[in-house]
């Protein structure tokens, strides 16, 4: 069975211990990536499992139908729209699925949170130059003394997505003193409030209370480009907006407009809408912004719980007992 392994940018995962699980197989693993069609379908013209880290590469129809012997692809958590189920599942090619943890996403939030509103990436970056006490925030359109940074107690946390990662980062803002409120559906705002939270009375209201705004939402087709710049315009100059979740969540273009204009001052991001990022994006350039590669998934024991799911959900193909698969019609789709 040949079993290719794509994205693993770090060489991670020959050295997890789930990995001797595919010791049988000999499995190929790439650490580089290769975005264009024609590229993948030779680097994957062989694969008859693949297994995906995430969303790191997309699988359209145009792709699936150039990989002939493909039977399996074993995502790592849930399989999402980068996936063509449709085109997959008329191929007779199986997607399985697992689960991880929202623990390491929800801890990268809040490390980000608390850099972020006390400048330490800023401050760090000047003091590796000779820079004593100097975040380097000083521009015209920040708020006074906008570089000192802020303490978190007795601040606004806006949660928007009051789902696993949602409820957890709640949770630490109200272990550090802040007032929680919550935006989101319904269903969410009445869970949040028997939680003891506030949801917000209307989406503006939210926007402009928070002082920490934290985007928890799925990306799909009706929460793709739902903040627009002016919702961000509605932000204190003071306000931070923090978003592990997906970046097209926000309208194309909004928020670095929103930050050169000044509201809020100052965004957290670990997503972007195209990954790898490209060196000299907008959000790279300007101060006001701290970026990280998409890692909040990214964190061992997540990793464990990643693959241990992924690679039993192969040996449980090859064994005629698939497991986890979200298109069980491919099953009974012939492949030759």
């Amino acid at each position: 069975m040949n079993i290719i392994i794509l994205d693993d940018y770090q060489d991670a995962v020959r050295k997890l211990q789930c990995a001797s699980k595919l010791d049988p197989f000999n499995a190929k693993v790439f650490t580089n990536t290769v975005k264009g069609i024609g590229q993948l379908a030779v680097r994957l013209r062989d694969a008859e499992v693949l297994v995906l880290i995430r969303e790191r590469t997309q699988f359209p129809r145009s792709l699936l139908e150039k990989l002939p012997r493909l039977k399996l692809i074993s995502q790592t958590g849930k399989a999402g729209s980068h996936i063509d189920i449709e085109a997959a599942t008329r191929l007779g090619i199986a997607v399985a699925e697992g689960a991880g943890s929202p623990t390491s996403t929800a801890e990268l939030t809040w490390a980000l949170t608390m850099a972020a509103m006390r400048r330490l990436p800023q401050y760090i970056g000047n003091l590796k130059h000779g820079a004593w006490q100097q975040s380097g925030l000083k521009s015209a359109s920040m708020p006074p003394n906008f570089g000192i940074g802020m303490v978190l107690k007795g601040k606004t946390l806006g949660i928007w997505g009051y789902g696993r990662i949602g409820q957890i980062v709640a949770g630490y803002g109200r272990a550090f003193g802040m007032q929680v409120t919550v935006w989101g559906s319904e269903a969410s705002r009445a869970r949040a409030q028997a939680d003891g939270y506030i949801p917000a009375p209307s989406q503006e209201a939210f926007f402009e209370a928070c002082d920490v705004l934290s985007l928890h939402l799925r990306l799909s087709d009706q929460t793709r480009g739902m903040i627009k710049l002016d919702h961000l315009s509605l932000m204190k100059p003071t306000a931070l907006i923090v978003n592990t979740s997906r970046a097209e969540l926000i309208e194309e273009g909004a928020l670095v407009s929103a930050l050169n204009r000044g509201r809020p001052g100052m965004a957290a991001v670990d997503v972007f809408e195209i990954e790898p990022i490209l060196q000299g994006h907008p959000l790279l350039r300007i101060e006001n912004a701290v970026c990280t590669p998409h890692i909040g998934y990214v964190e061992q024991d997540n990793y464990e719980q990643f693959f241990n799911a992924a690679f039993d959900n192969i040996i449980n193909f090859i064994n005629g007992e698939p497991t986890n698969i979200v298109n069980p019609e491919a099953l009974k789709v012939q492949r030759e």
